[in-house]
């Protein structure tokens, strides 16, 4: 991905085919295309080169179920021998999921969660270690960025369900989903510091529009940890599951949580995230265009016709 048409790529996913011909009518996007066509092919050379580098590294998986009737797909962090690490491979498993729902027409949501009730510790040292040079390390940061930025702008509710421990990338990975649930003893903790370092998975810029900069300053140069409590006080946690974690049920209790906000067809729920997130990346002026493309897709479609039916009065 070419992070220099970042904006054209948000407009593209939130709108579908109406945002597809809004684009291609304004000549200032194609010189744009035109100008960073150049650089496009250097960035898709350095992702492809960075993936042939992190696939050596293997170990655990990163695992996908869509749940048809209810929508609701679960996105499983499995590498328990690790806490949850992101080895390589794993981070090349992550964008092909990724990739799975943003092509998944019934789905509504995601939840994300790590097995054996552990969330995520960030990445696996030994491929760390192994491309700890600058120049690895920029390419394997842009690489998880896009990642967990397209994770984001998936046209699905998505919750992340932290179980024990998210550590370092695994803190990063929390601030990539819309919502943020916990068990009683769970902890997010951003730990960089600790090891010389900033968050580089887009953890800190997200950080900071979801708490702030004072509570995003305090948790990265503190590495201070967020437990339930502090995390609901300062909005970084959205509700605190009465469970513990490895008790095999915080998974249903996320799902009941959720349940109250995808009732419904999964072309409005998707069409309700796409002018979320249109509101929230654009400019006024394109979030409104935006806005009324994502109208024009559930406008007179089946499910306003049924509320059209059921309602013949006003009350």
């Amino acid at each position: 991905m070419c992070k220099h048409n970042i904006i054209i790529i948000i407009i593209m996913s939130v709108c579908g085919a109406a945002g597809c011909r809004l684009i291609q009518s304004r000549s200032a996007v194609r010189r744009i295309l035109q100008q960073n066509r150049t650089v496009c092919s250097k960035t898709t050379v350095s992702a492809e080169s960075i993936r042939e580098k992190l696939q050596v590294f293997t170990g655990g998986s990163v695992e996908l179920q869509k749940q048809q009737q209810s929508g609701i797909a679960v996105l499983t962090v499995n590498n328990p021998a690790r806490m949850n690490a992101f080895s390589g491979s794993m981070m090349l498993e992550l964008e092909q999921r990724v990739c799975e729902l943003e092509t998944w027409t019934e789905g509504k949501a995601v939840i994300v969660h790590g097995a054996a009730g552990a969330f995520c510790s960030g990445s696996d040292l030994n491929a760390v270690r192994a491309i700890a040079n600058p120049h690895d390390g920029m390419k394997m940061c842009e690489f998880m960025q896009n990642t967990l930025t397209r994770l984001l702008r998936l046209p699905l509710i998505s919750v992340a369900l932290v179980e024990g421990r998210a550590l370092g990338g695994g803190a990063e990975l929390t601030t990539a989903c819309d919502f943020r649930l916990m068990t009683s003893d769970g902890v997010i903790q951003f730990v960089h510091k600790h090891m010389g370092l900033v968050p580089g998975w887009g953890g800190a810029a997200r950080l900071v529009r979801i708490v702030g900069s004072q509570n995003a300053l305090k948790l990265l140069s503190g590495a201070k940890k967020v437990d339930p409590d502090f995390g609901k006080q300062i909005g970084l946690v959205d509700e605190v599951l009465h469970c513990s974690s490895g008790e095999g049920n915080a998974l249903a209790h996320a799902e009941q949580w959720l349940s109250q906000f995808i009732k419904g067809p999964a072309p409005v729920i998707q069409a309700v995230k796409k002018v979320v997130i249109s509101g929230r990346e654009l400019s006024l002026d394109e979030a409104l265009q935006t806005e009324r493309s994502v109208f024009g897709t559930v406008w007179g479609g089946p499910a306003n016709l049924e509320a059209l039916a059921l309602k013949p009065k006003h009350k």
